[in-house]
């Protein structure tokens, strides 16, 4: 071994990126492993390699005795004072001494036997890199290249391993081709015999949340701040977004020049439609705000019962509750807030001053609650 074998651990170190002290320990016991099978002796024995020329002596440590006992399982480690004498005369019974038994060169199946031994070491060493790596990633996002699929799970190359993407955490309706670029969300990182194994979302909320972040330089800063993300992922989301410095407007910079930072995320997400709404700490602002994109004309809050009652105009209605009470249930969602809307006539034939008093109400749309459902979607 030589100056070669430094440059190969170089390279090795850099491909699999692992540390180096693990590569040199690899092959340390693969020198070991190696000598023992050329000899077939299981003779006590150590390696030194020089890490920095690639030199490397392997020893047999033996006990000097007067006399060996052939029969004895320790014979091998065993050495007679004469013949340690012969060595350096200042040996005596008891004493430890290590014998220089390198071998000028390996046989063909002492070197496959040191191979299988560095691969496997290798390969561990190269898991847990992988695993220190992602699970610190574990809540961000990652962009990857869709490579197969199998029982419509997609398997994403991250690069040094294949990302798991099963079909629960897919947009419904979302198509991938091999070598096509996407960006996922590292829900879990998981140890397992075979390796690291990289779960990733592309439904999870956070990713909508992450997008934004690339996005937009305001929320990179903190000066622009998300309260609260919801989605019903492939269909509609909506994200509250809040400013402390009052000369930020927190919408605008979410939506971009031209619209442009929030159209790179809704071409990501495929066409999913994304409402940017003001957060307020006014909890009748936040609620009208959140039916955005109708618009609302009165908002009666009960604190006590987290719920409110919405009037908006009569052609605003449907747009207010959205295809299968979509709007409403997202709004609600994303409040917090039991959310109760009624157009201005329906609020006038129901007697809203009632409502304002406190009476109870028989909504026919069914009152939307945080994660509910309307009466149409039960029905």
């Amino acid at each position: 071994m030589n100056g070669n074998l430094i440059e190969a651990v170089k390279g090795l170190v850099k491909a699999k990126k692992v540390d180096e002290n693990v590569v040199f320990d690899a092959l340390e016991m693969m020198l070991l492993t190696a000598y023992k099978k050329e000899t077939g002796s299981n003779a006590k024995t150590s390696v030194s390699l020089n890490r920095e020329t690639g030199d490397y002596h392997i020893y047999a440590e033996k006990t000097v005795v007067e006399t060996i006992d052939p029969a004895s399982e320790n014979a091998v480690n065993e050495i007679t004072v004469e013949d340690a004498k012969k060595i350096d005369k200042s040996y005596e019974a008891g004493d430890m001494l290590q014998i220089d038994v390198t071998p000028k060169n390996f046989g063909r199946v002492a070197a496959q036997t040191a191979k299988q031994v560095m691969i496997q070491k290798l390969r561990e060493a190269e898991r847990g890199s992988i695993y220190n790596e992602f699970s610190g990633r574990e809540g961000d996002i990652i962009t990857g290249t869709v490579k197969w699929s199998e029982s419509r799970t997609i398997f994403v190359d991250l690069g040094r391993v294949e990302g798991i993407l099963p079909y629960a955490e897919q947009i419904e309706g979302e198509v991938f081709h091999t070598n096509d670029k996407i960006k996922c969300y590292v829900l879990e990182v998981r140890k397992t015999t075979k390796g690291p194994e990289i779960i990733l979302s592309r439904t999870h909320p956070n990713l909508l949340k992450r997008l934004f972040e690339l996005e937009v330089p305001e929320i990179y800063s903190g000066s622009v701040e998300i309260k609260n993300v919801v989605r019903e992922p492939g269909s509609r989301a909506k994200i509250a977004v809040y400013a402390m410095d009052p000369n930020i407007d927190p919408v605008g910079a979410c939506v971009g020049p031209k619209g442009q930072r929030v159209q790179n995320i809704v071409d990501e997400l495929h066409d999913e439609k994304i409402d940017i709404v003001r957060w307020d700490e006014d909890p009748a602002v936040y609620i009208a705000n959140a039916l955005s994109p109708a618009k609302v004309v009165t908002v009666s809050v009960w604190e006590e019962e987290k719920s409110s009652f919405v009037v908006v105009p009569d052609y605003q209605l449907s747009l207010a509750i959205g295809k299968s009470g979509q709007n409403a249930r997202l709004a609600a969602k994303l409040t917090g807030w039991k959310i109760d809307i009624k157009s201005e006539t329906q609020a006038q034939e129901e007697g809203f001053d009632q409502l304002e008093e406190g009476a109870e109400d028989d909504d026919i749309l069914g009152d939307i609650e945080a994660g509910g459902d309307t009466e149409e979607d039960k029905e």
